[in-house]
């Protein structure tokens, strides 16, 4: 299902915000409100300072998402054992891949621990276990996953965070409309940074001046190092279960299974 055509949201958004009190959002668990929720949504985003060009831009091309909900509801990986988990995330590849991306990179690594206090293994196996090393960023329209996601009743109030940490992105020119791609929970880039997480944590790692997780390893990189850092990791300490560093993994996923897995894999890579 379309939404409302740019050039309608153009000629309503704005003047229905500022005329008439806003309507209440309502969540909802299948698609029929889906519309109406956009369109409510939008005028409280105006209220709060997105422009309605940036709507315009963001909306004009999203629509509910089935396959989003699908994905929501089936993350049958989390519930397996530690060594099935592993397993089917080819956790041997991503080791053996890791420690050559460690040997062919010594500079970055070993500035991005300077800066930040993170050694390369942890680093190393997120990526390996988000992307396969940026191979696999997801084609998936971030507006249409976020936006059916803070409608469905679910989870809204942590995905309308991210969606407005989207419209940031786009509203400032960090990200172009069209860049905006990636997973099925509106996850960007190499490593997968949720978007609000993607504003508050986004580094530039490679020096260019400009913060770019879909285009540069380094930036990505770099940038997880500073979201483990605001979540606790201490230079020099452990990151094993049990460790002190082992509760920023914890900030990182809430899948145990997963926590697990990086730390075990990061272990192998940085020997």
């Amino acid at each position: 299902m379309r939404l409302i055509s740019a050039s309608l949201l153009s000629v309503f958004i704005l003047p229905i915000a500022l005329a008439v009190p806003a309507a209440a959002k309502q969540c909802g668990n299948n698609s029929s409100g889906y519309n109406a929720w956009i369109q409510a949504f939008s005028q409280e985003a105006v209220r709060k300072g997105i422009r309605p060009a940036t709507l315009n831009a963001a909306f004009s091309g999203a629509s509910y998402s089935r396959k989003t909900i699908s994905i929501d509801r089936g993350q049958k990986s989390f519930k397996l054992s530690l060594e099935q988990f592993m397993q089917k995330r080819g956790s041997n590849v991503i080791v053996a891949q890791g420690r050559k991306k460690k040997a062919g990179n010594p500079n970055l690594f070993a500035a991005i621990e300077a800066r930040y206090g993170v050694p390369a293994g942890p680093l190393i196996a997120i990526w390996g276990m988000e992307t396969a090393f940026g191979r696999y960023l997801g084609d998936q329209d971030i507006f249409s996953s976020l936006t059916t996601l803070a409608y469905d009743c679910r989870r809204s109030a942590f995905f309308e965070e991210h969606l407005y940490g989207a419209l940031q992105l786009l509203q400032t020119g960090q990200l172009s409309r069209q860049a905006m791609r990636g997973a099925g929970h509106g996850e960007i880039g190499q490593m997968q940074f949720l978007p609000a997480n993607y504003v508050k944590y986004g580094v530039d790692g490679d020096g260019n001046g400009k913060v770019d997780m879909i285009g540069s390893a380094a930036d990505a990189l770099a940038s997880t190092a500073n979201f483990l850092r605001a979540h606790g990791w201490k230079r020099g300490q452990g990151y094993q279960p049990g460790e002190p560093n082992f509760r920023a993994i914890e900030g990182w996923n809430a899948a145990g299974v997963y926590q697990k897995a990086i730390a075990i894999m990061a272990k192998q890579i940085d020997g």
